[in-house]
């Protein structure tokens, strides 16, 4: 087989605050992902109270979900979470998961 790139796919889901999801979204389209579906959600448990100095976190989210093939997963995954700040702690989180 002369092209050694995985076709399997997998889905980048990211959770970020409302009003977040634009600059991680154009990473990830600039580091090779063909599109990005974003829509609304609103989360609930104890996190919407527990937010920064005791001050309540907006329940409202954006949530992003990309289907790339796996050998594009590291350089959208790294471009998603340098541009949203995903490894700073209360901006959002991303996973990735296989879709079959």
């Amino acid at each position: 087989m002369a092209d050694n790139k995985s076709k399997a796919l997998k889905m980048i889901i990211a959770i970020v605050q409302r009003g977040k999801a634009d600059e991680p979204v154009s990473a990830a389209i600039k580091a090779g992902a063909p599109a990005a579906t974003v829509f609304f959600g609103r989360g609930q448990g104890m996190r919407e109270r527990l937010g920064l100095l005791g001050l309540a976190v907006q329940p409202e989210k954006e949530i992003i979900f990309i289907i790339i093939e796996e050998w594009l997963v590291d350089q959208v995954l790294a471009a998603m979470v340098k541009a949203g700040r995903l490894d700073q702690t209360g901006i959002g989180f991303v996973f990735v998961v296989s879709v079959d």
